[in-house]
């Protein structure tokens, strides 16, 4: 039987899927709040050895909003401020630049996407907590999407097999017509354990995470 592609989709983890990393845009953010070309130093997954905080995420020794809760106060006392709030530190670094920070890649296969008659769906864990309410209104091509489950609401997180029944009971698809794509490993594990199709995505190599995610769908 051929699925047609009305009964198939495409969903995406947003932070580092949709968006480019806080570690892609330093130089948006050291313009943006003054500070000095060259002093956030810390890359992520780009150079691990610059960043041991990382590490130890990845490790599962602190959670991802651990790590960024830590950034996040560093940044904040670097320009003199008291910040506890990841979206404080998203707004204030990029806020006004909402297009530098959509990934080319991702403008290109939800566009991709929805042009061949597919649903597409946001499963994120912080969209609204890092990004806050008013920066997802103004970005690029958030109307794209049929359905949007985010954590900062359900209070469900990936990898709890419920957030992915969740976006799958919205969009109403049978999962084997469906395939996920995030960038943390653990959230992978997650769309495994329900029988997920998957893509891991890769932040150093996105058009290749794109085009096997896409592939997939038969695109």
């Amino acid at each position: 039987m051929t699925i047609r592609n009305a009964d198939k989709a495409l969903i995406l983890d947003f932070g580092g899927v949709v968006t480019r990393t806080l570690f892609e845009t330093h130089d948006v953010t050291e313009r943006a709040l003054g500070l000095k070309p060259g002093t956030l130093t810390w890359r992520g997954p780009f150079d691990t050895s610059t960043d041991p905080l990382w590490v130890s995420m990845q490790n599962r020794e602190i959670t991802e909003r651990d790590y960024w809760t830590i950034r996040t106060r560093e940044v904040g006392t670097l320009v003199g401020e008291d910040w506890s709030d990841m979206k404080t530190f998203v707004q204030r670094a990029r806020g006004a630049e909402a297009e530098l920070v959509l990934r080319p890649e991702a403008r290109d296969a939800i566009l991709r996407t929805k042009a061949a008659g597919l649903k597409l769906a946001i499963l994120s864990n912080e969209l609204d907590l890092f990004y806050g309410v008013e920066f997802r209104k103004r970005f690029p091509l958030i109307d794209q999407f049929d359905v949007i489950v985010d954590a900062t609401y359900t209070r469900i997180l990936k990898p709890d097999p419920r957030a992915y029944e969740r976006v799958l009971d919205e969009l109403g698809l049978d999962r084997a017509n469906c395939v996920f794509v995030d960038d943390q490993k653990k959230n992978i594990e997650g769309a495994v354990a329900v029988d997920l199709p998957h893509v891991h995505f890769d932040v150093t190599r996105p058009a290749q995470s794109y085009a096997q995610a896409l592939e997939q769908l038969g695109l």
